[in-house]
């Protein structure tokens, strides 16, 4: 596969200008506010798994207007006192898998708690999405509902990821002043937005984040959901302004200028679903301590057994008793005004 996007040297100064609008924090206030609700107290039922080193409980919380949503949390059967937790997000068109899904056990292994979030309506997904607007909707879920902010797919899917980061919070076994989000592609974006949203995440890992610069992957992308995009702007171009200016609550360029938590990012030269140019402009917006690795000859596999030993080094590093806590809040943030985006 051949190098599509900027060099290196172009990508590492890479910022475009921000698309978020003006009411954008107000926008996920109020819909933290008026559909995050606390609802019923999450459940953990035990689940008999052959694994003898980790024991795995089946989650169900409430999500997005209190609808219900399933998790598995992973803790090692031997254990001391409350742990450190990862609250991952899976990539797109997967849920949670099963409990003893291999791919998933790195951060239980490690010795730390681990949450796995499903994906709303998604393939490989026990969560089905509720009611809302569909209207404009291609396959696949990035342009369901894609003509208002309201009705957009993300909206409840990001809303669900903040749900599940405040259930590890709540559980015994959690230390809930270190809890750090993680996921890879779709995964890594709702870990930015939710790192954005709320100060309980202490920690982002951001594998080849998508849903960045999202008028760029619509334009360059070969490969993976933002064809979605593409095809819908055929299909629509009357609407394409239109479609645009909703996800521009969604992009995670827009999300990483608001966290100050500490991350570690990763981009594939290669990747054409994920393309570096839309990885760099989030990590290039992101406003908290942050350090990125880059893959030059991998794709949107990233960078496989290496990637997972430098996340655990990440972890060990933010989570080790001598390490300062990062600086709570969000950072101020840049916005445009809805016609100066053409």
């Amino acid at each position: 596969m051949p190098l599509f996007d900027l060099p290196l040297d172009r990508l590492r100064t890479y910022r475009p200008a921000s698309t978020a609008r003006a009411d954008f924090d107000a926008f996920w206030a109020t819909t933290l506010a008026e559909h995050a609700p606390e609802g019923p107290a999450p459940r953990f039922d035990p689940v008999d798994s052959p694994l003898t080193t980790i024991e795995s409980f089946d989650v169900t919380f409430a999500g997005y207007d209190g609808q219900p949503v399933k998790a598995w949390l992973h803790l090692p059967r031997h254990r001391h006192g409350a742990l450190p937790c990862v609250v991952q997000y899976m990539g797109y068109g997967t849920g949670r898998g099963t409990p003893v899904t291999l791919q998933n056990l790195l951060y239980s292994a490690a010795g730390y708690a681990n949450l796995i979030v499903d994906n709303r309506g998604q393939a490989g997904s026990e969560t089905p999405d509720g009611d809302e607007g569909r209207l404009g909707q291609t396959s696949g879920f990035m342009t369901q509902g894609v003509l208002s902010a309201e009705t957009f797919y993300y909206r409840r899917l990001i809303v669900d990821a903040v749900r599940a980061l405040r259930t590890a919070a709540v559980h015994p076994d959690v230390d809930a002043r270190h809890i750090a989000v993680a996921g890879g592609s779709q995964g890594a974006a709702l870990a930015v937005a939710v790192a954005a949203l709320d100060d309980i995440a202490r920690a982002v890992l951001a594998d080849l984040p998508f849903l960045s610069h999202l008028r760029r992957a619509a334009d360059i992308a070969s490969a993976g959901p933002s064809l979605e995009l593409a095809e819908f702007g055929r299909s629509r171009p009357e609407l394409v302004e239109q479609a645009f200016t909703t996800l521009s609550y969604f992009d995670t360029m827009n999300f990483a200028a608001r966290s100050l938590a500490p991350s570690r990012f990763s981009v594939a030269l290669m990747d054409d679903v994920a393309p570096a140019s839309t990885v760099f402009a989030a990590y290039n917006h992101y406003a908290g301590p942050k350090q990125i690795d880059v893959y030059p000859f991998n794709g949107h596999e990233g960078g496989g057994q290496l990637a997972a030993e430098r996340r655990l080094s990440f972890l060990h590093d933010v989570f080790a008793e001598e390490a300062s806590p990062p600086p709570i809040g969000r950072a101020p943030a840049e916005h445009v005004s809805a016609d100066s985006l053409a």
